[in-house]
């Protein structure tokens, strides 16, 4: 029977899967990290308070970057080029959801609106984030190569998404509601689709590295649509409802170092 822990424990055992793996992940991260960068540099002027927190989450997706890439170094590996089609961020912002890279790479300030939308597709794209990492812990937290990793990273993607929230919120009773709304809705549905598209292509390369005899292929396939059959039906909406969070405040500190890795 296949499951999510015995399809990861075939990837983590085989090198060539392992540095794929690693590699998107590290990638993703760290493109995070400059984004993230860029709008804490450029925030509207009236937001310039949430300039520290957008600075803190930055920090922290380069954090998970370096330590996706001391998990691969640690096996004496080294990162491959990402196939574009498992970019999930790149894909994202070609589908016009979150902030243009074109906007970012250029010095003029971001508007109120700019700020809303990055917070409302962060929130999107951080549920996602916590929920994988969340898995990855309930299999794999004890695990003596990546227990630690996956368990420091989970708690940051933790606070992402609580501060997503509480801004959020913030903003609506500031009278951001229909926007945030909308983005909200506009991004889930764009977010699902692409998360599908990005799970199948990763499952391609992954079955192509690990020998998966077509059978096992078309079933991994299947569950994929099967996943986002539900969440185009009905599983979006818990991407775009907003809740006060028990962490209030998750992200007004520093960055939480990694010195292991």
């Amino acid at each position: 029977m296949l499951t999510a822990k015995g399809l990861f424990q075939e990837i983590i055992d085989n090198d060539e899967s392992f540095r794929l793996f690693c590699s998107i992940a590290a990638s993703g991260e760290s493109q995070g990290g400059w984004e993230n960068a860029r709008i804490a540099a450029l925030v509207a002027p009236g937001m310039r308070a949430l300039a520290p927190k957008i600075t803190r989450h930055g920090a922290d997706e380069d954090k998970h970057g370096r330590i996706f890439n001391a998990l691969m170094k640690k096996r004496g590996l080294e990162p491959v080029p990402v196939p574009p089609d498992t970019d999930y961020t790149m894909l994202l912002e070609q589908r016009g959801i979150g902030l243009a890279h074109d906007k970012l790479r250029a010095d003029r300030p971001l508007t109120e609106e700019d700020v809303v939308v990055y917070l409302a597709h962060s929130r999107v794209t951080e549920e996602r984030a916590a929920d994988q990492m969340q898995l990855l812990v309930k299999h794999f937290g004890d695990h003596p190569e990546l227990g630690r990793a996956i368990r420091m990273i989970c708690n940051d993607e933790d606070n992402h998404l609580a501060y997503c929230h509480e801004e959020l919120l913030r903003l609506a009773r500031q009278g951001h509601g229909r926007l945030i709304q909308r983005t909200l809705r506009e991004s889930a549905l764009a977010e699902i689709q692409v998360y599908r598209d990005v799970s199948l292509a990763v499952m391609r390369h992954m079955g192509r590295i690990l020998n998966w005899p077509k059978p096992k292929a078309a079933v991994l396939a299947a569950g994929i649509h099967a996943v986002y059959l539900y969440e185009r039906a009905a599983g979006w909406h818990r991407m775009v409802d907003l809740r006060m969070p028990e962490r209030l405040d998750a992200l007004g500190g520093p960055a939480t170092p990694a010195p292991a890795f």
